[in-house]
């Protein structure tokens, strides 16, 4: 029986990883794309075919495909302040050579291109929706919002273009750099039983990252859609603090007891930000199937498996 075959740019990431397994076990042949020389380990087994390709260059030659989701792309906002040209240039470069390339096939896929919640104004009532005003606060924004601009140019030449607007991602997996491994790793180091944070009441919304990996899936594979752009998040706000004090509990270490490091604390850092994907749980049954406690629980136990 032939399977749909769908590709997955930035394939050896977080989120590429989890997307990989979904679709596999859905029975769709994925085609993966990546930066490093091999796909990573834990998937050899999930992907059918593997590009090494530096896709600022060029897209890889992969042939006619149901869809296409680009998770590829500098992806921090942090950084982007440091290398703003690098990252306007880098993330707008691969939707131009995707796009180009899928042009110019006879079936022409959908392409999922992923921006992000953080494209949007914290200055406004939440929560925030498809049509809520947008800010370009960063070079990181700013990439995403070009980015958006090129999904709709494209889809105006003949090209599927969807945009995804994901919050904050976490789960299992998930690297250094985002607030769940920073602070596991802080507290599995420490032999005191104090650590240094910064502002841990900001509020946002998170979404586990196997959920996010599912909205994805339905936005590849539904026969139709009937907007362009789609938020995924999960309409609720945790802060800081909420989520160290459940770590806490899940690594059995609550005699750790936090103080604020004035130094770690942006300035810049709103107070909460909520999202309303409610555009995608109408049309495609989405819904979050995680909850925050059994992220941490399976976040904690891939970590002592490693």
């Amino acid at each position: 029986m032939h399977k749909d075959k769908i590709v997955i740019s930035g394939i050896n990431g977080f989120v590429g990883q989890h997307l990989a397994k979904a679709l596999n076990d859905l029975g769709v042949s994925v085609i993966g794309i990546g930066s490093e020389p091999y796909v990573a380990e834990p998937l050899r087994d999930s992907v059918s075919k593997y590009y090494s390709q530096n896709l600022i260059d060029s897209w890889p030659d992969t042939g006619p495909v149901k869809s296409v989701i680009h998770l590829a792309g500098l992806a921090s906002v942090g950084p982007s302040f440091d290398n703003p040209q690098l990252y306007i240039n880098s993330n707008s470069a691969m939707v131009t050579n995707l796009s180009e390339y899928y042009l110019e096939q006879e079936s022409k896929p959908r392409a999922i291109i992923v921006s992000s919640g953080a494209i949007y104004s914290p200055d406004q009532p939440m929560p925030i929706a498809e049509d809520s005003e947008i800010s370009l606060n960063s070079p990181y924004a700013v990439s995403k919002v070009l980015v958006e601009n090129q999904a709709a140019y494209y889809r105006a030449r003949g090209l599927d273009c969807i945009v995804v607007r994901p919050f904050n991602h976490i789960g299992p997996g998930q690297a250094p750099g985002f607030i769940l491994p920073d602070f596991y790793k802080r507290l599995s180091a420490t032999t005191e039983n104090v650590i240094k944070v910064g502002n841990i009441d900001s509020k946002r919304d998170y979404t586990d990252v196997r959920d996010i990996v599912q909205a994805y899936v339905m936005l590849a594979t539904a026969p139709t859609l009937g907007h362009n752009i789609y938020n995924v998040c999960s309409g609720y706000s945790l802060s800081g603090s909420d989520i160290l004090h459940k770590l806490k509990e899940a690594v059995e270490r609550a005699d750790i007891i936090f103080e604020v490091d004035p130094s770690l604390i942006r300035p810049t850092d709103a107070q909460e930000i909520v999202g309303d994907s409610s555009r995608l749980q109408d049309e495609l049954g989405w819904k979050p199937q995680y909850t925050i406690d059994q992220t941490i629980k399976d976040f904690v136990e891939a970590r002592v498996t490693q």
